[in-house]
């Protein structure tokens, strides 16, 4: 195997993968104000609303196709009666449409990013960056759908890209089983390392954020001015 595949589906994943884990430790200690979204919406509010909603609901459904896909074995799939012709159908109606909202959701967001001027101007280098790298992400994950679609029994991701994942997670990556895999799904796990790796220095922080302790905060009470005035009289 030569270097080049070895920096690939070995050295660079585990690169990005260590930034990302050191990342946001460094992050949450060093920046807790800013570990935030940093929401826009006084500049502009219908498009962030559209594009926020669609790409929320469509991301959600994408990454649990990919947990299905990748985490889970197909092994364990065909052991509960699902074979390969269902698994397909469900990847192609399930995925495509979820991946379709969801492009739709970033590309809104992206042109509100750069195409609105007040928008634009409050944006730092980092928000134009990811916005840019989840569009070329979720662009290349629905042409990885295409491709599957128009491949399938000739390629299957679940013996492939499936089994090297898994090994990286337990520090055992196979990259003779990225060799073979089509470009635009090397492209696709690719871009998406890179995101892994800038993700603790973006708003992408806020998926981690949830306010728990908002449900037992004490009321805030407000008194008036005048009443208070008063009081003293």
């Amino acid at each position: 195997m030569n270097f080049g595949e070895q920096f690939l589906w070995v050295i660079y994943p585990y690169v990005a993968l260590t930034i990302f884990v050191l990342g946001h430790i460094y992050r949450y200690n060093k920046d807790k104000l800013g570990w935030t979204a940093r929401s826009s919406e006084l500049l502009e509010k219908r498009s962030l609303w559209w594009g926020s909603m669609l790409f929320h609901i469509g991301i959600l459904a994408v990454v649990g196709g990919h947990v299905s896909g990748l985490l889970i074995p197909k092994a364990f799939f065909e052991s509960i009666g699902v074979n390969e012709h269902m698994y397909h159908m469900a990847a192609v109606y399930g995925g495509g449409p979820a991946g379709l909202v969801t492009l739709a959701g970033i590309l809104i967001l992206t042109l509100r990013r750069f195409g609105n001027d007040r928008v634009f101007a409050v944006s730092s280098m980092a928000d134009l960056v990811v916005v840019l790298m989840v569009l070329v992400e979720v662009s290349l994950g629905l042409a990885s759908t295409i491709t599957n679609v128009l491949s399938i029994g000739s390629f299957d991701y679940r013996e492939t890209i499936g089994p090297w994942f898994r090994g990286l997670l337990f520090l055992q990556p196979d990259v003779s089983l990225m060799v073979t895999v089509p470009l635009v799904f090397k492209l696709h796990v690719a871009v998406g390392f890179g995101i892994f790796a800038v993700w603790p220095f973006t708003r992408l922080v806020h998926v981690w954020s949830m306010p728990i302790e908002y449900i037992n905060r004490a009321y805030i009470q407000y008194f008036s001015r005048d009443l208070k005035a008063k009081s003293f009289h």
